[in-house]
């Protein structure tokens, strides 16, 4: 396990692939999307593309680091718009961060046993660039860089709170869950991550079938 996150194992499999892959495959006779690798903002297009080349998908597996929160959320509702598409998270491994709002367009979701769902604070500080030249230039900078980041912070998180109200899912996740992470390590409390048990994903109505579909 991984001692700073020690709900989490050190290294989840979420995949290395820099845009996140749209593979078709056949497992066990039925056909399944394969999603790996990071989400970026073409990932929504891609997504309706493949899916309208391939009408008889089934299932969507996932496995990712996260991304571009606002595309992971017009990706969930790609996949709520194809009404009945499963979202699977199969064992070993991983989605996480803006993967989570993918994984939640499905209907069903289904987390196998050894599935990771793995949430965490957003942050909108993740620019060090632009932090510091805003720092360099001076205060007025700063406090409007402080400002625009409050204000993106806030409208991201009405839009999570949406989105999971339109999916379904208890907003508790955010409140009980997500934003009981801390957005940056510190020397204190080194935990950024959290993964949900089999009982959480269920209590939030993040999984709503069994694994054995």
């Amino acid at each position: 396990m991984d001692p700073a996150n020690p709900t989490c194992p050190l290294n989840p499999d979420w995949s290395a692939n820099p845009t996140m892959q749209l593979t078709p495959v056949v497992k066990n006779g039925s056909k399944v999307l394969l999603a790996e690798g990071r989400i970026d903002a073409g990932l929504p297009d891609r997504l309706k593309a493949a899916l309208a080349a391939n009408p008889d998908v089934e299932e969507i597996w996932l496995r990712s680091p996260g991304g571009d929160a606002r595309a992971g959320n017009a990706a969930g509702r790609v996949i709520r718009a194809n009404f009945g598409l499963v979202t699977r998270i199969p064992s070993g491994w991983a989605c996480f961060s803006a993967c989570n709002f993918v994984f939640m367009g499905g209907q069903p979701r289904v987390i196998d046993p050894g599935g990771l769902f793995i949430v965490h604070m957003f942050t909108r500080t993740g620019d060090r660039g632009a932090i510091d030249y805003s720092v360099a230039m001076g205060t007025d900078a700063t406090k409007e860089l402080i400002g625009d980041i409050e204000q993106d912070a806030a409208l991201l998180a009405s839009e999570d709170n949406d989105f999971l109200i339109r999916m379904g899912v208890s907003r508790k996740l955010l409140t009980e869950v997500m934003y009981q992470q801390k957005a940056l390590a510190n020397a204190e409390d080194k935990s950024t991550r959290r993964c949900l048990t089999q009982a959480e994903v269920k209590t939030y109505n993040v999984a709503n079938n069994n694994g054995n579909q």
